[in-house]
């Protein structure tokens, strides 16, 4: 099957998947998605049981539209930015050393933890897996998915200093574990030498580099709208903000997606105010917010497919399910040592630690990062945990952290 047949089968069943929620378990999209593909999954593997083989094409399918390069390469950056959209910024201002140090110090002290937990759970059961590889784990696995996070988000009516933390974490951490990964990769193939000065250089290439990258080119779009007032022109210009300047980041070498979240708020917050008219203002709401509801259901339906590609061992499973609250532990503790500092210690009394420990959300960026991985000896072992581990983020987190965001902060 080739890619656009695959890309089409993935889009009509996420429309069949998105009408039977609808019609009649109407719970979060997101969510839905990934248990009717995941059912759809687990029917395909009882077929070939019965001596009939749809796998092998569900496979092929699969492998046609790769799913690490269409979430990393194209689909990523227009969440990011559908998101980013709607972050109010004097928020983000007032809140951005909390966010500043979850998305950096908090995501390498989970990456560590997580990664060497990980190392001895592998040998533990039997499966001995290097330590660089197991640190591969951590930094993939460390961030949250803004995609998942947002979507909860949206349902949930949490105090508003807790909903900016956690936006705000999701949208800006990605680029930090990126650094992480891109690192961790490069010695892991023998192709590079981690010195304080090559991680020094890789973080202002990538970080600083992509955050001032995203100003320029979202101040550019700025001036382009400010002059006109044709909400298809607009929405056009957005578009080309979003896919041209995401290819041109990753050509440049800095980060995609910290580019594009910077760009989307500076045209959140002032393009939409200050450069639109309120008839444009509707119409750019509602075509990204179409945008993003296709997109997180495409991503969802594929995520739930992706079972079909991996090969389960015993020694996987076991790993994979001591690895759950192995990373709940590494996220625990790294959102809790915010405490230590005395400046954030306001910022993170014990139930806002408890609230971000089980909101930190992992989804497809985990797994696409993953994926991603060359082949050897250890890949399917770190996609096999990885794959777990999202999918109780997802369904056992996602589904329950609505329902703790409502609750009242004890006083």
């Amino acid at each position: 099957m080739d890619a656009l047949s695959a890309s089409a089968a993935v889009i009509t069943l996420a429309a069949l998947f998105s009408w039977l929620n609808h019609r009649y378990i109407r719970q979060p999209a997101s969510i839905a998605l990934l248990l009717f593909s995941l059912a759809l999954s687990l029917s395909v593997v009882a077929l070939g049981k019965l001596g009939l083989d749809p796998r092998g094409q569900a496979q092929n399918a699969l492998g046609a539209i790769e799913l690490d390069r269409v979430l990393l390469d194209s689909m990523l950056s227009f969440l990011l930015f559908a998101g980013a959209l709607h972050v109010d910024l004097g928020e983000l201002e007032r809140r951005k050393w909390p966010i500043a140090f979850l998305a950096s110090a908090g995501v390498a002290i989970s990456a560590a933890l997580a990664g060497g937990a990980l190392w001895w759970i592998f040998r533990t059961v039997g499966h001995p897996v290097p330590l660089i590889y197991c640190l591969l784990f951590g930094a993939l696995i460390s961030p949250t998915d803004p995609i998942a996070v947002l979507g909860v988000l949206k349902s949930a009516q949490a105090a508003k200093s807790l909903q900016v933390k956690m936006a705000g974490e999701a949208l800006l951490n990605d680029g930090f574990g990126v650094v992480l990964f891109v690192l961790f990769l490069g010695i892991a193939l023998g192709g590079k030498e981690a010195t304080f000065g090559s991680v020094a250089l890789l973080f202002v290439r990538e970080v600083i580099g992509g955050g001032l990258f995203g100003l320029v080119i979202g101040y550019v779009a700025y001036r382009m709208l400010a002059p006109i007032n044709n909400h298809k022109v607009e929405i056009l210009l957005t578009l080309a903000l979003v896919m041209g300047g995401y290819a041109l980041a990753l050509a440049l070498h800095v980060s995609g997606p910290i580019a594009i979240v910077v760009a989307g708020i500076l045209i959140g917050n002032h393009a939409r105010k200050h450069a639109m008219s309120e008839n444009s203002r509707e119409r750019l709401d509602e075509f990204w917010e179409l945008v993003d509801e296709i997109l997180v259901a495409v991503l969802f339906v594929m995520i739930g497919l992706e079972l079909l590609r991996l090969e389960f061992h015993a020694n996987y499973a076991w790993a994979a399910a001591l690895a759950i609250p192995a990373v709940l532990a590494a996220r625990l503790v790294s959102v809790a040592l915010a405490r230590l500092v005395p400046a954030l210690r306001a910022d993170f009394p014990p139930y806002v630690i408890g609230i971000l420990t089980w909101g930190g959300l992992r989804g497809g960026i985990s797994v696409a990062l993953a994926l991603s991985l060359p082949p050897g000896r250890h890949r399917d072992a770190i996609i096999t945990v990885t794959y777990v581990v999202v999918l109780f983020s997802i369904l056992v987190q996602g589904l329950t952290l609505s329902r703790l965001l409502r609750r009242p902060a004890p006083k």
